[in-house]
């Protein structure tokens, strides 16, 4: 994704709460924008991708600001995804973009099915054939997903969503 998208970026994934988490390492190394861990109640900005600790589950409040959800002793822990998505189709509604990339479990799929309900687009990762995973429940779950496919295809689908403000993506009405 281009540094300099107009888009917000909020990326969660399971494991275990007492686990050290290399993810914020791993991004900033090999992501264009900025990467940081989000705070309780701060105001997120464009262009820039927010992770949460592994005790804390990032959401989305109102005035787009971050809200982290306590997960101390795994509190959540196979539900992060869906407390993420659901937060942001309860406050993005039609400008919300959930995306699936990978994982074992199921969840995720509750959280697009809110998205798609909200009237905004859902993404999968084209799933392995030998697994069935996240990414397969998505696409199986109550809810369409709007597009399957590649990680070079979601980049350019989110790009253009985003590139263009008449589909209310980036905060147009």
């Amino acid at each position: 994704m281009p540094a300099d998208s107009a888009a917000i970026f909020m990326v969660v994934l399971h494991r275990p709460s007492n686990q050290k988490s290399e993810l914020l390492h791993i991004l900033q190394r090999c992501c264009a924008m900025p990467v940081r861990i989000a705070e309780q109640a701060e105001e997120l900005q464009p262009g820039v991708c927010y992770i949460g600790e592994p005790a804390e589950h990032l959401t989305l409040m109102s005035q787009g600001r971050a809200d982290m959800i306590a997960g101390a002793k795994d509190a959540y822990r196979n539900r992060t995804v869906d407390l993420l998505l659901a937060s942001i189709a309860r406050i993005a509604k039609h400008r919300a973009i959930g995306v699936i990339l990978s994982g074992a479990l199921d969840d995720g799929s509750r959280g697009l099915a809110e998205i798609h309900a909200a009237g905004g687009v859902t993404m999968v990762l084209q799933p392995c054939v030998t697994a069935h995973g996240m990414q397969q429940n998505a696409i199986e779950y109550d809810g369409p997903v709007t597009r399957v496919g590649t990680s070079e295809e979601l980049a350019r689908e989110i790009c253009r969503l985003v590139a263009e403000p008449i589909s209310g993506l980036c905060g147009a009405e």
